[in-house]
């Protein structure tokens, strides 16, 4: 691979859906089902929802709603959610990257906007490695695009956020990672449009190599 981008780091902070696992076609289905329930346009909710907890997607869609109604339709998405892995699969290449990252000793952690069942039924679905280090939806009092998840992950591997970059695919995750002030690699079709350092197809396209003092190069090309 000839690498067109470098970035150097100390710790890697990973989204899970739409940047290890694909997940599109059950989030379609679930949050489909709910806009049709609430007379909303499919389309224009699949706009909002990806990157965001339900209940933030749902305060955005029905700002007049009561959150505690926001919140018990959640924790029901978040059962549909994971009961419903049909087609679910890995990213290319993030099966790989993830044993790279646990062989060269990568600081890293998942921080995803799922919960434990979720994240831990889709990561098992792609047949991808859990992360020993994990920023789920309990873990926060705020939704992405606040950066409290990826100030978390962080905080837990111990190493600046400056030194840190995140792997993100929707717009509320990479507005989290800058609001976090840590360096963003955007993964997949959504992206680029969100302005991230760079931007990548897949994860075929990082390659990880360990430079020594802690440091990792991320090597960015084709």
């Amino acid at each position: 691979m000839s690498a067109t981008a470098v970035l150097t780091a100390r710790a890697l902070l990973l989204d899970m859906d739409g940047t290890l696992v694909n997940s599109d076609a059950a989030v379609e289905r679930v949050w489909r089902r709910w806009a049709e329930r609430n007379g909303l346009d499919g389309d224009e909710v699949m706009k909002v929802v990806h990157g965001r907890q339900g209940y933030a997607s749902m305060a955005l869609l029905l700002p007049d709603r009561p959150m505690e109604q926001n919140y018990a339709d959640n924790a029901r998405m978040l059962a549909e959610e994971t009961a419903d892995t049909e087609g679910v699969v890995e990213i290319p290449g993030a099966r790989e990257f993830l044993a790279s990252l646990v062989g060269l000793q990568v600081p890293h952690a998942l921080v995803t906007s799922a919960d434990v069942a979720l994240s831990t039924a889709r990561m098992a679905a792609a047949g991808l490695e859990m992360p020993a280090v994990r920023v789920t939806a309990e873990s926060v009092g705020a939704s992405k695009p606040d950066p409290e998840g990826f100030l978390k992950g962080a905080a837990e591997l111990g190493v600046d956020p400056a030194e840190c970059v995140v792997f993100e695919d929707s717009g509320a995750g990479i507005a989290a990672g800058r609001s976090a002030g840590m360096r963003v690699v955007g993964v997949g079709p959504r992206a680029g449009a969100y302005g991230p350092d760079v931007v990548v197809r897949d994860l075929t396209q990082v390659r990880v190599e360990a430079v020594g003092d802690g440091t990792v190069r991320l090597c960015i090309g084709e």
